[in-house]
Order: structure tokens, then C-alpha cells, then sequence
């Protein structure tokens, strides 16, 4: 146990009474904080470690006040201060990008019970913003009060010294700051009288008993209606289908329009506007920690930026006369092998399937032959058990008791270490096709786990196309059990 679980163990007992029986660290996020599961007799809380006491102020104040004000947010159970650590409520594992990304089966579908939980968070957001914002000490703010001119420079700049100069885009240094002045003084005119979360996007969104539950709203402050949303729609490898993100925008605008008076026109010029400054401020973020900190999975997310910045020049949404910044986004569109280094774009498609051994191994339709097949049967089976028969390995109940079990966490571990193998291999030698199939006794529980999860892992770390199928369920929803 290291020190930070040590403390964390010590702050559970002194808050419950009770001794902690485990700290397991939880898998790391894009901060800095670290994060552990504490379970014993007091109950499951997460314990988190931030070395930035501000950042801690900031979001326990705030969660404080959100709880008061009903919002689903973690209540915070106890803090210790001089450690820079604090409980909380356990809200699960699984984010909406999580779950996305599990029943996201083609990378051009995007479920219908996936835009119901959007639209679910939106209506939160807005609450988050107009009613929740009025009552916010933003005193308590880190780093700044307001997301004003000096935090929009800010973060155009982290777009110019962590993107642009990193992937050696070429530009007049000049020039795009007499833009970059230009754009915030155009988006500075808007009221900023609202909470702005922002960080508002699918990974700080947990699924907790079918609910959006919210998280990471530590850099909250005052600001614009439109930055949240342009946050949560142009979300880098959520990837939401351009008829799908106007859907919400039209269906955020309902719903502010039922407790605050906006004129459309203007705020939809200006969302625009703050969709481009937060889609730089992301590049700037995969710049940073992919070019400069060598952690290659962010690399995979600038693609799916550019896609955006591409759709909001196609559609004619940005301009304004800032000829140099749009020149430097051109250049990243039109010729983006240039500056994606070390990723060549892939044209692999990995095909997964669960399946039941009572039945025949999945064809193969590709006519590459190969690939993987992966026996289940050896893993605790959830079927054996009476409340789980009804469910399958997509539902909750099941993915709560395979993940209790270390058996399965060092399959899976094996099998993501042997696909990611021909992975890598596939996408440098242009491969067009994988095949990766779990089988299990009944096709329903075991292998579907498996399956998804694979799946999320594939989406997580690489920029590949995925289709899962679970050719049980096929079978059942088609009458042919």
C-alpha cells in the first residue's frame, strides 16, 4: 500500500470507525489526482488525492453547494486537508463515453437511449448554469473568477505552444494573435453571469442506476451560456454524428428557453465561436500530453478534432474575418497527416462477436481468415446464479459481478495484450480487417462482458473502426433460439 492509500485507509476509519479492508487505485483520468476505491464495513467510498489545494477548495465548496440545490453530484463524506485528500460517494465506473462506446456498435450509430441520456444531461446542465449559478461563491474559483478575455488567451495560446509549434504547424505569430485579440473580442460581449462547468464533456459524466451523475467541475466559474454545451457536443472521440449534436443543440435551447430568455440568433453566432476556442483548447490538451508528455493514446483524439474544426468550415459556422487562424486550420484539415506525428491514419475495422459454444464459431464474412477466438468457459459464470439469468453481459448487475472477480481483470488483461499486438501490426502493414470472437456456454453473459469490453479498449487506445455483434442475442431477437 503506498502512502496516499495509507492516508486514505486512516481518513475511512476516522470518518466511518471502521478499518478499510481495501484500497485499490482506480485506473488513472487526464488530471493530475489520483483516485482509490476504499471498501470495508463503513461502506464503498473513493478516495481522492489532489496535490492543488485551491483546485480541492474549489470543487468540495462547490459540491457542497450543488448538493444543496439537488443536483446529482458525489457528496463529499470527509477531507483532510493538510494531505490533500477527501472521500467520496461512490458513483461507479462507467461513464457516459463508457457506455457510449459499449452500445455504439458501428462508429456511425449513435443509440437512441444514448441521445435520452444527453438530453437528460443537458436538462441538467441547465440548471447547472442558470439556477445552481446564482447561488455559487465564486470567490472560491480556481484559477479565476470568470472565464473572461484572459482565460480564453489562455487557452489559445496553449493551442499555439502545445499544438501548433509541437506538430510544427507553420504560422505568423503576429498575425494569429491580432486574430486570436479578435475572436475574444467578439465573445467577450456575451453575458457571463451563468456557472460555467468547463469541462463539460462525456468522461466527467458517470451512469449511476441508469442516471447522469456529475463530476469534475473543479475549474468552474463564471461564463457563457454557450461554452458548456459547445464542450459536451464537439466531445473529440465521443464523435456525435453532426445531425445528431443539432438535435441537442435545438433541444438545450427548449429547455433554457424554459427558465431564461435568449435571443437564438445571437447565441447561436457566438456558440459557434466558443465550439472553435474549445476545440483549440483540446488540441492544445493532446498536444501537451501526447507531444510533449509521450502518452500516445491522446494522439488518437486529434483526428476526431480536426473532423469538427473541418465541419464548422464546410458549414461556414467560424470566420469573422480572422484570416490567419483560419489559414493555420486549413492547413491542419486539408493536409492532416502533417501534423498527426507517428499515427498514420488506419483503415482496420475490428470485427467482435460473442457467441455460445452450443452453437457454430462465427463466419468470418471478410474472407481475411485469422483473428482471435477466446474460450470464456473457464471464468465465474454469472448464469449459475438465479438473479443474473435474465440479464445479459451489457446489463449492470452482470458487469458489477465480473468485475468483482480478479480471474476475469487478468483474461481480459492477456487478451488486450495479444489483439493490441495485431493491432499495431495490422494498422502499419494497411490490414483492413481483424476478427476477435468470445465464446461461452450460453453466449450471454461471459462472452458479451468480453466483448464489450474489448471493444471500449480498442475505442480508448486506438484509432480503429469497431462493429460488435453478439450473435446469441441475434439469435434470440430473431426468433431462432
Amino acid at each position: 500500500m503506498d502512502d496516499i492509500a495509507k492516508s486514505l485507509a486512516s481518513l475511512y476509519k476516522d470518518w466511518s470507525g471502521h478499518p478499510a479492508a481495501a484500497v485499490e487505485k482506480m485506473a488513472g483520468s487526464g488530471s493530475y489526482r489520483s483516485y482509490y476505491r476504499i471498501t470495508g464495513n463503513g461502506g464503498t467510498v473513493v478516495g481522492v488525492h489532489n496535490d492543488n489545494l485551491s483546485e480541492n477548495q474549489a470543487f468540495i465548496a462547490f459540491t457542497h453547494q450543488f448538493r444543496t440545490d439537488g443536483l446529482p453530484v458525489p457528496e463529499v463524506f470527509a477531507e483532510n486537508t493538510d494531505q490533500r485528500i477527501y472521500l467520496l460517494s461512490d458513483l461507479g465506473d462507467q461513464t457516459l463515453y463508457q457506455l457510449l462506446t459499449a452500445k455504439r456498435t458501428i462508429d456511425d450509430h449513435f443509440p437512441v437511449e444514448i441521445v435520452a441520456l444527453y438530453k437528460k444531461a443537458i436538462e441538467w446542465l441547465v440548471v447547472f448554469q442558470v439556477r445552481a449559478g446564482k447561488n455559487i461563491d465564486y470567490n472560491r474559483c480556481y484559477p479565476r473568477v470568470a472565464f473572461d478575455r484572459q482565460s480564453m488567451m489562455w487557452d489559445l495560446n496553449y493551442f499555439k505552444y502545445y499544438f501548433l509549434k509541437l506538430a510544427k504547424v507553420p504560422f505568423d505569430e503576429q498575425a494569429l494573435e491580432d486574430d486570436f485579440a479578435a475572436l475574444c473580442d467578439m465573445l467577450t460581449e456575451e453575458p457571463t453571469e451563468f456557472f460555467l462547468y468547463r469541462d463539460f464533456q462525456s468522461r466527467n459524466i458517470m451512469i449511476f442506476n441508469g442516471e447522469p451523475w456529475f463530476i469534475d467541475y473543479q475549474g468552474g466559474r463564471k461564463g457563457a451560456l454557450q461554452y458548456d454545451l459547445a464542450s459536451l457536443l464537439t466531445d473529440a472521440k465521443a464523435d456525435i454524428p453532426f445531425p445528431v449534436r443539432g438535435e441537442l443543440l435545438r433541444y438545450y435551447l427548449a429547455k433554457l428557453e424554459e427558465i431564461y430568455p435568449v435571443d437564438r440568433d445571437r447565441f447561436l453566432k457566438n456558440y459557434y465561436g466558443f465550439a472553435l476556442i474549445r476545440i483549440l483548447q483540446a488540441l492544445g490538451a493532446y498536444g501537451f500530453r501526447g507531444y510533449y508528455e509521450n502518452k500516445a493514446h491522446f494522439l488518437q483524439s486529434i483526428p476526431f478534432a480536426f473532423r469538427n474544426l473541418r465541419y464548422l468550415r464546410e458549414q461556414r459556422k467560424i470566420g469573422f474575418g480572422l484570416h490567419s487562424l483560419m489559414e493555420v486550420i486549413d492547413k491542419m484539415i486539408t493536409e492532416p497527416g502533417n501534423y498527426i506525428k507517428n499515427k498514420r491514419p488506419s483503415f482496420l475495422t475490428v470485427s467482435i462477436h460473442s457467441f455460445s459454444y452450443k452453437r457454430a464459431l462465427p463466419e468470418d464474412t471478410s474472407g481475411h481468415g485469422g483473428g482471435f477466438v477466446f474460450d470464456c468457459r473457464a471464468l465465474p459464470n454469472p448464469g449459475r446464479f438465479g438473479e443474473y439469468r435474465n440479464f445479459t453481459g451489457i446489463d449492470q448487475p452482470v458487469i458489477d459481478f465480473l468485475k468483482r472477480e480478479p480471474m476475469v481483470e487478468a483474461f481480459l488483461n492477456h487478451v488486450f495484450a495479444l489483439v493490441a499486438q495485431s493491432v499495431q501490426t495490422y494498422s502499419d502493414r494497411g490490414f483492413g480487417h481483424l476478427m476477435v470472437s468470445f465464446g461461452c456456454t450460453g453466449g450471454q453473459h461471459r462472452s458479451v462482458y468480453c466483448a464489450q469490453k474489448l471493444a471500449i479498449y480498442l475505442k480508448e487506445q486506438y484509432q480503429v473502426a469497431t462493429v460488435v455483434r453478439h450473435m446469441e442475442q441475434e439469435y434470440k431477437s430473431n426468433g431462432t433460439a
